[in-house]
């Protein structure tokens, strides 16, 4: 079969599009015919060595994909033919996948497979920096930064599913119209957020969700109101912040690190509770992801390439087998 394979780290303009052997599904394993793999920003880090998860060279990129079940292995609980997402860190760039079945989950008939690839990593991180870490309530008030990317739409998108009053901060008038039509209430742009954002809430607002750090960090301890959170998913500006512990103090805020891949080793049931916990919302299309582009998988460069760019509005995909 053919797979995505990372032989050096030295960016994704090096991955190469090779011939590998077929994996096979032990027990409690199944063997997935890839339909799409979504592309996620850790790909563009694993090229470089950069991320926190690290894999022996060479290795199988990809985090998340989604197709159907060629076979399944002993004790499995999925059947062949089954519609299924999984979740695994690696191997997703690749015409065959091998996942266990803690992190596989059956996708609805009413969810294409295009979109249900866009939605594992995306869609159980902002449940798990909402729902779990911040313990989000209805007519809460939600600032989320990176709005129009694939992290940041869904969180958009759960946000408002979740009845928060969900502000989106964008860097461009198309990004603020594309997220406006996934259910912001309200967008400002990155350049000044915090006035804009006192504008809209004087008081603060309750819960930050923020993969972007950078310089974005302190002004966004400005915003919160007394007793909110700041949710910290990552750096894709590339700073790693730090604040005085005298600002969270005064403010009685709290700032709240949100790894959810972490948070799934040692808890096998974690991702089907989730996609549980969704399920309403996905059935009902309120999740789907904005799809920005598509690409062969052949094409896996250019696709990584396309997060580096900072220009993606919504979810990049690879089209492997399709639909």
């Amino acid at each position: 079969m053919k797979a995505i394979r990372v032989t050096a780290l030295t960016g994704p303009d090096d991955v190469e599009h090779l011939d590998v052997e077929r994996p096979v599904p032990g027990p409690g394993q199944v063997l997935i015919k890839v339909a799409y793999a979504g592309v996620t920003f850790p790909e563009l880090l694993q090229t470089r060595g950069m991320y926190q998860v690290k894999h022996d060279l060479p290795f199988t990129l990809g985090s998340e994909a989604s197709g159907t079940v060629a076979e399944a292995g002993p004790d499995s609980r999925f059947a062949v033919g089954d519609r299924v997402a999984a979740i695994t860190g690696s191997g997703t760039f690749a015409e065959y996948l091998v996942a266990a079945d803690e992190a596989t989950v059956k996708v609805p008939d009413t969810v294409s497979l295009a979109d249900a690839a866009g939605m594992p990593m995306n869609v159980l991180t902002a449940d798990f920096a909402l729902r779990v870490r911040a313990d989000a309530r209805p007519g809460q008030s939600l600032l989320v930064h990176g709005a129009a990317g694939g992290l940041g739409s869904a969180t958009v998108q759960l946000g408002s599913a979740m009845g928060l009053d969900v502000v989106a901060v964008v860097s461009t008038e198309a990004k603020a119209d594309a997220v406006r039509e996934i259910g912001a209430r309200h967008v400002v742009f990155a350049d000044g957020f915090k006035d804009a954002t006192k504008e809209i809430f004087p008081g603060g607002v309750d819960i930050v969700f923020d993969p972007v750090g950078g310089d974005r960090f302190t002004d966004s301890t400005r915003v919160l109101a007394p007793f909110g959170r700041l949710l910290v998913l990552g750096f894709t500006a590339g700073e790693i912040p730090s604040i005085k512990v005298n600002r969270l103090l005064l403010k009685n805020i709290s700032v709240d690190g949100v790894a959810w891949g972490a948070a799934t080793v040692g808890h096998p049931s974690l991702i089907d509770e989730q996609w549980q916990a969704v399920a309403e919302y996905v059935s009902a299309g309120r999740l789907n992801p904005r799809n920005h582009a598509r690409y062969p998988l052949a094409q896996a460069a250019a696709a990584i390439k396309e997060l580096e760019s900072r220009s993606v509005i919504g979810k990049v995909l690879l089209e492997i087998a399709g639909e």
